[in-house]
């Protein structure tokens, strides 16, 4: 079976949204929507890789493939979780109106039917997709409580005393929505309640998740229609405490969001808990094109999730960063899956890392990929140049690195930037009043 190591990557074809991201019986189980035949968006499976640490993944077979009515079209994204020993994964399935003729893996008109959909596998390797499945939660008919196309990407967790499940979809009136749903048996679920806002963000919310972790709760979505200046992408992923009452399913939303991360290329995030008990989470890096023959999409590096005086900070995952422990004293020396370079930043103080730069101006640290993205035909929808907001925790740069995606955490992840890049130089150059320390992987 074929291994990636920190991020999980394509094994052939085509992946974006990470789902079902679980510790579960000694193993974190990470599924991801997979098309395996080409690199590019087709009919959804789900594909599956395992990890003992977060960092060494070994990819396993296609866990969920179409097979019903109901999924026909796809199996798009959803979450898991174990009761009794068995592990339970819940997906949304699509099944379209009228299939375009000349290519059935899309729909005419954007109009088709989305259900959720659960199946349940007893040792998280084995799922039987022609027997096992059971339809959850029907495609919705009432325009009142969701849409009938744009409901999906079902989160489930344990509440104090029951089951609960959210999903992302849109109201009647083009707002964003999220639904909950609450369940004793993870068979039956009971509509709950909906939640949305007065100001616009965005008019459908795909993939939520809510936790609670020391700090407060949180949620995390990704709006679809929320333009950022200097990019025509219309999606991104944002986060935001919350309150969420289970008697009444009601959620008090914030006014105010982070971004999940200010590259702007990142998207669907899920969560998860760790075997230590932390909050863990990752995200699909945006490609325009294939990083490898026959091979497009990848992952982030797992972060943990913490609240400090009301803000998000996604800090690297312990487990990923004791690998980059080894000192080095040129690039030449890291090893081809990566290293890491800490730095302090001054005011105009800048570093290039082999034609990706990363500066200072004022309070802020920013970045610029323009010499290392290509001209390619979707090079429009992403954004050459990313900066946080004003920094208030110092000017700390951890940056990871390895060929096709730079991680920028800042401040041990009061803001993040992370970006995919192409022909990357395997170089380093900083101007003189910049120190920096260069760390890579262990000797193997």
């Amino acid at each position: 079976m074929q291994r990636d190591m920190i991020h999980l990557k394509a094994p052939k074809g085509w992946i974006n949204d990470p789902n079902g991201f679980i510790y579960y019986k000694g193993n974190y189980h990470l599924f991801y929507q997979h098309f395996p035949y080409a690199p590019r968006w087709a009919t959804m499976h789900w594909g599956h890789a395992i990890s003992e640490d977060l960092v060494h993944w070994e990819h396993l077979d296609v866990a969920l493939f179409p097979t019903k009515y109901e999924d026909q079209n796809g199996c798009f994204s959803g979450s898991a979780i174990e009761e009794e020993g068995r592990l339970h994964l819940f997906y949304t399935g699509v099944h379209y109106d009228k299939t375009d003729p000349e290519n059935i893996h899309m729909c005419l008109d954007d109009a088709f039917s989305s259900a959720q959909l659960g199946i349940t596998s007893e040792d998280g390797f084995h799922f039987d997709n022609f027997d096992g499945k059971k339809v959850i939660i029907p495609a919705i008919s009432d325009e009142k409580t969701g849409h009938r196309t744009h409901t999906r990407d079902p989160k489930v967790w344990r509440g104090r005393d029951a089951w609960y499940l959210v999903l992302g979809s849109s109201t009647k009136d083009k707002k964003g929505e999220l639904i909950f749903y609450k369940s004793t048996d993870l068979s039956d679920w009971e509509l709950l309640s909906t939640a949305s806002t007065e100001q616009p963000m965005g008019w459908m919310w795909e993939c939520p998740d809510y936790f609670a972790v020391d700090g407060g709760e949180v949620l995390v979505i990704s709006p679809m229609g929320v333009p950022v200046e200097g990019t025509k992408e219309q999606n991104h992923s944002i986060c935001m405490p919350v309150t969420f009452e289970e008697e009444t399913g009601k959620l008090q939303l914030s006014e105010c969001y982070q971004y999940l991360d200010y590259g702007l290329d990142l998207y669907a995030p899920q969560s998860t808990v760790d075997a230590q008990g932390r909050r863990v989470l990752v995200a699909w890096l945006r490609m325009p094109m294939p990083f490898a023959e026959g091979r497009i999409g990848m992952f982030c590096i797992p972060r943990l999730v913490e609240v400090k005086d009301g803000h998000i900070y996604f800090r690297v995952h312990p487990n990923v960063e004791q690998m980059y422990q080894r000192q080095i004293t040129d690039i030449v020396q890291a090893d081809p899956a990566g290293y890491r370079v800490s730095m302090d930043l001054d005011d105009g103080g800048c570093v290039n890392i082999g034609g990706y730069r990363i500066r200072r101006e004022g309070s802020r640290i920013c970045t610029d990929r323009e010499d290392v993205f290509p001209a390619c035909e979707n090079r429009e929808n992403f954004q050459m140049q990313s900066s946080t907001p004003e920094l208030k925790d110092g000017f700390h740069l951890d940056v990871y690195v390895e060929r096709n995606l730079i991680e920028v955490f800042v401040n041990q992840g009061e803001y993040v930037i992370s970006q995919g890049v192409y022909g990357l130089k395997w170089e380093l150059e900083a101007d003189p009043h910049t120190e920096v320390e260069l760390y890579t992987l262990p000797e193997a």
